[in-house]
C-alpha cells in the first residue's frame, strides 16, 4: 500500500510541475512600450520600456522598426539596439532619431528582432508584447 501512495504522489508532483512550466512558458513575454516622442535638437527623441519575462536574460536584442508618417506610407525602417535585457528587470532605452518629426510618426511596428541573444530561436519574437503610452500606436 505504501509502495503505491508513493507512486501515486509521485505522479501528482510530476503532473502539477508539469502545469506549472506551461503556465510559465504561457506567461513568458518580452514587454516593450513605447513611452514618449519628444522633438530634440536632431529630430524626435524616442523613449522605450523593455521588460524581459521570458525564461532567460537576454544578453543584447536589436529591433527593427517601421516608422509611418502622417499620410500612413513607412517613412523609414531601421534598427535599435536595446543592448541586454535582465530577466525580470525593466529597462529604459532612448533613441535620437535623426530628421524625423516627432508630429508626423503615426504608427511605429517592429517587423523582426534580428538580434535576440539568450533565448532560443524564435522566442524574443514569439514572445513580444508591445504597447503604447502615447497616441502614437506601437504594434509587434
Amino acid at each position: 500500500m505504501t509502495g503505491r501512495f508513493a507512486a501515486v504522489a509521485a505522479g501528482m508532483v510530476m503532473a502539477v510541475s508539469g502545469v506549472c512550466q506551461a503556465q510559465d512558458a504561457a506567461t513568458a513575454k518580452l514587454d516593450v512600450e513605447l513611452n514618449a516622442l519628444a522633438p530634440s535638437q536632431k529630430g524626435c527623441m524616442m523613449t522605450f520600456v523593455a521588460e524581459n519575462n521570458l525564461q532567460t536574460p537576454i544578453n543584447k536584442i536589436s529591433f527593427e522598426l517601421a516608422f509611418f508618417n502622417d499620410k500612413n506610407a513607412v517613412d523609414r525602417i531601421t534598427v535599435l539596439d536595446f543592448r541586454d535585457l535582465p530577466q525580470g528587470k525593466k529597462r529604459v532605452r532612448q533613441f535620437d532619431m535623426p530628421n524625423v518629426k516627432c508630429d508626423t510618426v503615426t504608427r511605429i511596428i517592429i517587423n523582426d528582432t534580428p538580434v535576440c541573444d539568450g533565448p532560443a530561436a524564435g522566442e524574443c519574437m514569439k514572445g513580444l508584447v508591445t504597447r503604447s503610452q502615447i497616441s502614437v500606436p506601437f504594434e509587434g
